[in-house]
């Protein structure tokens, strides 16, 4: 278990690869606790990363490193019985999309109970009691009501708000959110990134979101990890977007739609001299 000060996770010269094929070019990094977000396009290998980092990569793919620590425990010996024991207990996921990542047969209550019976010892009163908490804590109205429906009785915010009680309830160190609001409608996206970051900052805990919505980044997150085909190329605070220096960076904050690029053409990446550009980690 990774005290206080300690980095939850450590990553050196992580590779992932589908037989002779890269899809995970060789990445170096350190989180701690703290927000920061994993960006790029759709393809660049943000969530095969997160599975990799939640021991859920596919049988078929290869991992290799040189350093990969979770929780204090190098990952890469770890059985699966101790992951499954770490999942939940020291980390924890938030899917895209509850309607899929919800299991539509068991009840709200029973899915969030789950992961209390598997990680800690409690009493079925004492369980009960931290499930009706955990469902308040995300902002679910009538908990008690709640635990007795079933997803398909919930709405997508709804729904959403469950899959992150189910994620913290058993007090994890560290979340991973893998666009967590992408199935939302706007005004909902920023009610469910503002929750997530306030229950991550009140419960000390690490946080990677895994987003291509820069400015949600820019306003929630405190660093950034760029990925561009399976490469990490550029690391900066998230406050420093708007004058980001990279020319992938700058020009995935400049094609966000607002107001202002209304019915404006916006930016095209020159790709071929981004090939030709060093990487962090080359």
């Amino acid at each position: 278990m990774a005290t206080e000060h300690q980095p939850l996770i450590v990553a050196d010269r992580l590779t992932i690869n589908d037989g002779d094929t890269p899809l995970v070019h060789p990445l170096s990094f350190t989180l701690g606790r703290e927000r920061v977000a994993l960006v790029g396009e759709s393809g660049s290998g943000k969530s095969l990363t997160a599975r990799t980092l939640m021991g859920l990569l596919a049988p078929s793919l290869q991992l290799q490193a040189r350093t990969l620590n979770i929780a204090g425990e190098n990952a890469l010996n770890l059985s699966e019985k101790r992951w499954s024991q770490l999942r939940g207990s020291q980390l924890a996921m938030v899917m895209q999309d509850p309607k899929y990542a919800l299991n539509p047969t068991r009840t709200i209550g029973w899915q969030v109970e789950e992961p209390l019976k598997l990680h800690q010892r409690f009493s079925r009163a004492e369980r009960r009691e931290k499930v009706l908490a955990m469902l308040d804590a995300v902002g679910l109205p009538q908990p008690a009501q709640l635990m007795t429906r079933y997803p398909h009785q919930l709405s997508g915010g709804m729904g959403q708000r469950v899959m992150l009680a189910i994620a913290l309830v058993a007090d994890p160190q560290f979340l991973i959110a893998d666009e967590p609001t992408s199935a939302l409608d706007h005004a909902m996206r920023d009610q469910v990134l503002a929750l997530i970051r306030r229950l991550v900052e009140e419960r000390n805990m690490g946080l990677l979101l895994i987003s291509h919505d820069l400015q949600q980044v820019s306003e929630h997150c405190e660093r950034v990890m760029v990925m561009y085909k399976g490469r990490i190329i550029d690391t900066l605070p998230a406050a420093e977007l708007p004058r980001a220096t990279h020319p992938y960076t700058r020009t995935l904050w400049s094609c966000r739609p607002s107001k202002a690029t209304h019915g404006q053409t916006l930016p095209v990446l020159d790709r071929a001299a981004l090939e030709v550009l060093p990487h962090e980690h080359d």
